[in-house]
């Protein structure tokens, strides 16, 4: 499974926080923004299971962040437990972006952004719900 490259010409126009910056105007006009989440990530491929942390999450999608990252495209089945009490999330998924963890900056942790495609209604809200409660001032 190999991650993007530095000389592709979408990795190398990334913005401060690791997304495409040509893409990632699209997603914050059309979806929330990040919101940071660090748990436990148990994923799994056609082939081969995964366990590795989350980075940040938005109602559309997390970023994990692994040393091997999934091609473009492939499908992932997530599990996840959301802090407080939320519960246990799972949903499918699709690899929308990789990161090599080679650009500058700070934080460029490697890894992938995952689209959620399956989410059933319930975990649909109360990550809606969670992500709202880390974005409301205190």
């Amino acid at each position: 499974m190999a991650a993007q490259d530095s000389s592709h010409p979408i990795a190398s126009a990334l913005a401060e926080d690791g997304v495409p910056s040509d893409i990632e105007t699209s997603i914050e006009r059309r979806r929330a923004q990040r919101s940071q989440l660090v748990v436990r990530v148990r994923y799994s491929t056609v082939d081969a299971l995964f366990s590795e942390f989350t980075r940040n999450i938005n109602e559309g999608g997390v970023f994990i962040a692994t040393d091997r990252p999934a091609e473009l495209g492939t499908r992932v089945s997530l599990e996840f437990e959301l802090p407080g009490g939320a519960g246990t999330v799972r949903a499918l998924g699709r690899v929308a972006w990789t990161q090599s963890g080679q650009q500058p900056g700070p934080d460029r942790r490697r890894g992938m952004g995952v689209e959620f495609e399956e989410l059933d209604r319930d975990a649909r809200e109360r990550i809606n719900e969670f992500v709202r409660r880390l974005r409301s001032p205190t």
